[in-house]
C-alpha cells in the first residue's frame, strides 16, 4: 500500500534540490508572517494600501517609481535567465518567458497606462520587491533543475499558454 502511494507520488514530484526546498519553506513562512500581520492591521504600506495618516517615520517614493522598483527586478532576472541558463527544453523556456513577458507588461503599465498620485514607503517596497525576485528566480530555477526529467502524464502547456 505505501509503495503504491509512494509511486503515485513520485509520478506528480521530483526530488528537490536542498535549495528548493530551502525556498519553499522559507517563501511559505514569510508569506504566513505577512499574512498574519494583516489580519492584525499591520499592512504593507503601498499604493492604495497606504495609510497616508500614518504617523510612522519612513522614507517614501512616489508611486511610479515604486512600483517601477517592485517589478524590474524579477523582469530583469527573467531577462537575465535566457543568458544564465541558455539550454532550455521547451518547457523551462515557456516558463521563464511567461514570467519575463509578465513582469515586462507590468512595467509597461506604469510607465505608460496607470496614473499614480500617492506614494510607497520604501522598506514595503523592498519587501514586496524581493517576493516578486526570490519566486521568479525560484521558479525558474526549479524549472531548469527537472530538465530530462519524465513529462507529467497530463501536459497543461496548451491550456497555460491560452489562459496567460
Amino acid at each position: 500500500m505505501i509503495a503504491m502511494v509512494q509511486m503515485r507520488l513520485h509520478a506528480f514530484l521530483y526530488t528537490s534540490s536542498p535549495f528548493i526546498t530551502a525556498m519553499s519553506i522559507t517563501t511559505f513562512l514569510v508569506l504566513s508572517l505577512f499574512g498574519f500581520l494583516e489580519m492584525l492591521g499591520i499592512h504593507l504600506q503601498y499604493s492604495k494600501l497606504w495609510n497616508v495618516n500614518s504617523r510612522r517615520s519612513s522614507i517614501k517614493v512616489s508611486s511610479t517609481v515604486g512600483m517601477l522598483f517592485l517589478y524590474t527586478p524579477a523582469f530583469l532576472f527573467g531577462l537575465s535567465s535566457f543568458g544564465l541558463f541558455p539550454d532550455y527544453d521547451f518547457r523551462c523556456g515557456l516558463v521563464a518567458s511567461a514570467l519575463t513577458v509578465h513582469f515586462l507588461k507590468r512595467i509597461l503599465e506604469v510607465l505608460f497606462i496607470h496614473k499614480y498620485s500617492g506614494g510607497m514607503v520604501l522598506d514595503s517596497g523592498i519587501v514586496i520587491s524581493l517576493s516578486y525576485f526570490t519566486s521568479t528566480a525560484t521558479t525558474i530555477y526549479s524549472q531548469h533543475i527537472v530538465q530530462g526529467s519524465m513529462e507529467p502524464p497530463i501536459d497543461l502547456k496548451s491550456l497555460g499558454f491560452y489562459y496567460f
